[in-house]
């Protein structure tokens, strides 16, 4: 297999520091000895204390981040920010990878469009010895069918990039995959199905684990908050039960009042309804598990307490998120300038004419309006640059006196630049500076003393506009002005203007 052919990814795992993680990471580096292995693991540990975090000894470059115990949210976004690669995997720390996951996700990975941001693992739960799975056990089984969840799910660095990743208000494990992925379809991309295989083994949660996990029900309140009263539609979740266990605890409530209040006939009315809603609840609980007595007290006694305990989260979720945007980032983006600091260019074909392999500096021709775009800019006192792939001087089309030549009549032609940034490398070589990796754009941010969400890069392909999403600055594609025609995909949001001299302009203008 040629190098190029090869997925360029990075493994992200967020843990706290359960004793399954050594068990995965050395189920990684064996499926990697088989398959092409990842650039590097980034294990992020989330506890809030700096304990020592054992690892296993693999090949595989090991990279350990701290997020301060904010969450699987936090801790995910800490990852995949800290990758360089054009796709991240992601793998719950409780998860056991086959001894072909590597190959199988590559094989997921290399055939995807652009438009595909993201692919999902099949999981496999693999049932209890004997017996029916208890109630907390079920909660795992039902991971199996549930769509979007990140367990083990690969998504592009630039989708991620493009809508700001995970929303880290969702604290704990739930709601914080489906949240993120929705963002994704919604700003035009898809996640599909890959075809790898992995295992999650049953949780042995303890007898109050089942009440414990109602406090996602804050979570809850978060994505009505965001999404409106169809969130459940929206995210392929059945209708929850928050309505009954609301008159449940409506009917218990009223029932201890009754009674403090010495109404006996009420209290016994309201009585009969608690009883009838509690048992309701608690019996198909009771019919799906084992028969056991420790299983069927659990379930008794946990199905009188999680109505109220739901409704208690739900309603200080909601207290919580009453004034949360339904689009989270209008607020940030509202108080932020409209206007960018930096202005960044493609070369070939959005600054000069494209030439493949251009050699000659006899060759370089502006596009109309190429002097006067960044004469204009410059008056502005925003900052350019330059940002260009030149794989030729790795294939040994060119050598790297020509290049500068080139850039030197380009100079001539257009004026300075503030900075120039380029790859010499091929599209195999697996650097972190070709686009699509954000890599140039990030050192012209840097170079410029400016942040990068106050750039914006104008070019011609879509790789263009990836290297700037997953940089976390604003991109704009021009049709270009060489060979080929407008770009194959423009991701969601970004602008595509016709010439050199509008997409300046909606780089100026437009607000982010």
């Amino acid at each position: 297999m040629s190098r190029s052919s090869l997925v360029d990814y990075t493994v992200v795992i967020p843990t706290i520091g359960r004793p399954s993680l050594t068990r995965l990471l050395e189920a990684v580096a064996d499926a990697a000895a088989s398959g092409p292995p990842p650039r590097q693991i980034v294990v992020v540990d989330d506890r809030r204390t700096c304990q020592p975090l054992e690892l296993t000894d693999t090949s595989i470059p090991i990279t350990v981040l701290r997020s301060g115990g904010r969450g699987p949210a936090a801790a995910r976004n800490a990852g995949w920010r800290a990758a360089t690669t054009e796709w991240v995997a992601f793998l719950d720390d409780d998860v056991l990878v086959s001894p072909d996951w590597c190959a199988r996700l590559c094989d997921d990975l290399r055939d995807l469009p652009p438009e595909t941001a993201g692919s999902q693992a099949v999981l496999r739960v693999p049932p209890p010895d004997g017996r029916r799975p208890t109630d907390d056990e079920r909660r795992t089984v039902g991971l199996v069918d549930a769509p979007w969840i990140t367990a083990d799910m690969a998504y592009r660095r630039a989708a991620l990039a493009a809508v700001d990743g995970f929303d880290e208000r969702f604290p704990r494990a739930f709601r914080e995959d489906s949240d993120l992925a929705l963002r994704i379809v919604q700003a035009g991309f898809e996640v599909v199905w890959g075809s790898r295989q992995t295992d999650h083994p049953l949780r042995n949660g303890s007898w109050t684990a089942s009440i414990r996990v109602q406090a996602g029900n804050a979570d809850n309140a978060l994505l009505r908050a965001k999404y409106g009263r169809h969130w459940r539609q929206l995210i392929h979740e059945r209708p929850g039960r928050l309505g009954r266990h609301l008159l449940t605890t409506a009917a218990g409530t009223a029932t201890v009042a009754a009674a403090l209040a010495s109404r006996p006939r009420f209290a016994a009315a309201t009585g009969a309804l608690w009883t009838l809603l509690t048992v309701q609840f608690a019996a198909p609980r009771m019919a799906a598990g084992p028969r056991t007595l420790r299983e069927l007290s659990v379930v008794a006694f946990t199905s009188t307490l999680i109505p109220p305990v739901a409704v208690y989260h739900r309603a200080g979720g909601a207290w919580r998120f009453r004034r949360v945007d339904p689009v989270p980032a209008v607020a940030e983006e509202r108080r932020r300038p409209s206007g960018p600091r930096a202005v960044l260019f493609d070369r070939d074909g959005t600054l000069i004419v494209n030439v493949p392999y251009l050699a000659d500096p006899a060759g370089v021709q502006p596009v109309p309006g190429a002097r006067k775009a960044v004469e204009d800019l410059r008056a502005r006192d925003i900052r350019i640059g330059v940002v260009s792939n030149q794989s030729g001087v790795a294939k040994g089309l060119i050598d790297a006196d020509q290049l500068a030549e080139v850039n030197a009549r380009v100079v001539e032609l257009l004026g300075p630049f503030d900075t120039w940034q380029q790859c010499l490398h091929d599209s195999g070589d697996g650097c972190e500076c070709r686009k699509p990796a954000p890599g140039m754009v990030l050192a012209a941010a840097k170079s410029l003393a400016v942040d990068v969400a106050d750039c914006v890069l104008i070019g011609d392909t879509a790789a263009d506009a990836q290297a700037a999403l997953a940089a976390g600055a604003r991109a704009v594609l021009v049709t270009t002005q060489g060979v080929g025609g407008p770009p194959t995909f423009r991701p969601a949001g970004v602008p595509l203007a016709s010439t050199l001299t509008e997409a300046v302009a909606v780089a100026v203008g437009a607000s982010r």
